[in-house]
């Protein structure tokens, strides 16, 4: 699958339970990391962990597994890595925090309509 499509896919599993503010950095012409950034934000610990859920399901269902994830289910970020596209799933207050929009802005913000 391409990562603009993993990408997609992965906007649409968070949109489905409802995450926050979700935004895809293309960051493929400032790291060899990956592809694209996608960062969402939940409300609640529960919300957190019902996004990460929905990403690794739906995903899994495409034929794409995660790599690595780090953080836990009591984090407040948890990362995500399919290769390619690497997904940042935080609470409110930590997003804030981090900042990864900025730290990032070398990349181009894409519009979810743009995947």
């Amino acid at each position: 699958m391409e990562s603009r499509e993993k990408a997609k896919l992965a906007v649409q599993a968070l949109e489905d339970k409802k995450g926050i503010d979700i935004t895809v950095i293309d960051i493929s012409e400032v790291s060899v990391m990956a592809d694209y950034f996608v960062i969402a934000s939940g409300g609640s610990p529960n919300q957190v962990q019902a996004l990460i859920d929905n990403v690794d399901e739906t995903l899994g269902r495409a034929g794409e597994n995660c790599k690595a994830v780090e953080g836990h289910r009591e984090s407040s970020w948890i990362l995500m890595d399919f290769g390619d596209v690497i997904i940042h799933i935080f609470d409110r207050e930590n997003r804030l925090f981090y900042d990864l929009e900025r730290i990032w802005k070398d990349g181009k913000q894409i519009s979810k309509e743009d995947l």
